[in-house]
């Protein structure tokens, strides 16, 4: 199962290498990372896109960030409400002929269009893993040249879902 995990950490040199450590040591794969500021200038924080296989695992790892000296707060938001985002740019093969097709095509993405040449067109597409996978798919029988996507960043909606109150029957 995949798990979102975000530590918010001291913005200092070799943090990276010790959080990363730590999953390696847990036998963790990591399916993206990415790391960034946040609205503090010494503070980062680190999305990991993960696969769990056991939770206890993920517990321990918790638990073992958690005492990283310069690790601040570990948070699994997996199962919360959450604003998730990637980035991920792809060189499609598009000969002049095609481009109506293809842009009609991708229009529902929201996909823009960074760069054109005579037979590449660079598409930027930011969503969900789930959208771009599907983009993905969409434009590979044309020919995919290059790809590289950023990984996930994630972070919790202030507003949470809550649970409807169970209504009791009074006798």
């Amino acid at each position: 199962m995949k798990r979102v995990i975000t530590v918010t950490v001291i913005n200092q040199s070799g943090v990276l290498n010790r959080v990363t450590g730590l999953l390696m040591k847990r036998q963790f794969n990591i399916e993206s990372i990415t790391v960034g500021h946040t609205e503090q200038p010494d503070i980062s924080k680190m999305t990991f896109l993960v696969n769990v296989e056991d939770e206890r695992k993920l517990e321990q790892l918790t638990k073992q960030l958690q005492k990283q000296i310069d690790v601040i707060k570990v948070d699994d938001i997996t199962d919360k409400s959450i604003v998730m985002r990637e980035l991920a740019l792809i060189k499609v093969m598009s000969p002049a002929n095609l481009r109506g097709e293809m842009n009609s095509l991708v229009e529902p993405f929201r996909a823009t269009i960074l760069d054109a040449g005579r037979n590449v067109v660079t598409y930027q597409v930011t969503g969900n893993p789930e959208k771009i996978e599907a983009f993905i798919e969409l434009v590979k029988p044309y020919g995919i040249k290059e790809l590289t996507r950023t990984g996930v960043t994630a972070f919790v909606r202030e507003t949470q879902k809550t649970e409807k109150p169970q209504l009791s029957i009074l006798k």
